[in-house]
């Protein structure tokens, strides 16, 4: 247990301190644009951009990589064992993404009460107006973006570089055949019902109300999907 301690710690204390680090560029940017958009204009009531955390899913997915690819062969040399590096890893992306969540919710609401014209990414969505949602839906988000791309760079480490071009080219394929059964094969009526399905799961119901509850749900158990597969994968890695 001391060993799981100490591997947690150091996957999180060492991805904190990124953190601050990116968003300290980020809002260096936003800054100079505004100001940029506002001496051209003569106003500063538009930020430039809308839906910050754009930025903060593709460093978030970035980490998911490096949560392998930086770390596993340090760890397993060391003595870790495989579940152990899993476990620290899942709880390092819940860490970050919660902090990132809680502080891109906060920043969100603070420059739409600012400039009215900004809107996040989540309030693009499904408006403002419950703040817990917004964190945890943001939340789930970011672990679905690093638990996703953490499983890529299993499988990549898995099976090889040659045998994953393959099985990209097969899962774009698979992606236009869904497309043309869904264009050319399907009737109208069931691919009403299949996008009536999704939407509801997104939580867009079809009466036009908003159920915050579904996409949350949805989202948990994409993650959950995604994170037993991943330790089903990195228990049969092996050091490369």
């Amino acid at each position: 247990m001391n060993k799981l301690k100490t591997i947690i710690q150091y996957e999180c204390t060492t991805s904190f301190k990124y953190i601050w680090y990116f968003y300290a560029i980020q809002y260096s940017i936003v800054t100079l644009i505004t100001l940029i958009i506002g001496i051209s204009t003569g106003s500063f009531e538009d930020l430039g951009t809308n839906a910050l955390e754009m930025n903060t899913l593709i460093y978030i997915g970035i980490l998911g990589v490096l949560g392998f690819k930086e770390d596993f062969k340090m760890l397993i040399q060391n003595g870790f064992t495989r579940k152990y590096i899993f476990t620290a890893s899942l709880t390092m992306f819940a860490f970050i993404s919660g902090i990132m969540a809680l502080f891109d919710t906060i920043m969100g609401n603070v420059i739409h009460y600012l400039q009215h014209n900004y809107l996040s990414l989540y309030s693009s969505i499904y408006g403002y107006g419950n703040v817990l949602v917004n964190w945890l839906w943001l939340f789930l988000a970011y672990m679905l973006i690093c638990t996703l791309l953490y499983l890529g760079v299993l499988v990549i480490n898995k099976i090889g570089k040659t045998l994953s071009i393959y099985l990209t080219v097969i899962l774009g394929g698979a992606v236009l055949l869904i497309v043309a059964l869904f264009r050319f094969v399907l009737s109208s009526e069931v691919v009403n019902n299949i996008v009536a399905l999704m939407l509801k799961a997104f939580g867009f119901m079809r009466n036009g109300t908003i159920n915050y509850f579904f996409p949350v749900l949805t989202l948990l158990v994409l993650v959950g999907v995604l994170g037993i597969s991943s330790y089903a994968v990195i228990r049969r890695t092996e050091l490369r």
